[in-house]
């Protein structure tokens, strides 16, 4: 059964860099064809897709954050990665990972404040 968890800073400073990872379980980025995604929700707001990598490793943004966002994996740890760059506090919000779309993780808590 497949998993995913993510870790990361709770709080981080504004215009600092916001890094957060996804550690997988029961499945491997090369082998099977999924793809990898990172979503988020803000207070009160509903979910917003921040991007995704497929399984050729080829990256997807969304054209509201593509400057300030990379996605990257490490295939030796079963990990993939997020980096937010230049954060303020309408970054705050709820941070997922998610497995093509149906299997999600719990979701890391991140708070912009100085």
């Amino acid at each position: 059964q497949v998993r995913l968890q993510e870790s990361g800073p709770g709080l981080v400073k504004p215009s600092q860099t916001l890094s957060l990872t996804c550690t997988v379980s029961g499945d491997s980025f090369t082998t099977n064809y999924y793809s990898w995604s990172w979503s988020r929700q803000p207070p009160g707001k509903g979910l917003e897709w921040i991007g995704a990598m497929a399984f050729s490793g080829t990256t997807y943004y969304s054209p509201a954050l593509k400057s300030r966002t990379s996605i990257s994996r490490d295939t030796s740890k079963n990990q993939f990665t997020l980096q937010l760059n230049s954060v303020t506090s309408e970054d705050t919000a709820v941070y997922y990972c998610a497995r093509d779309y149906t299997t999600w993780g719990q979701g890391t808590q991140v708070t912009v404040s100085s």
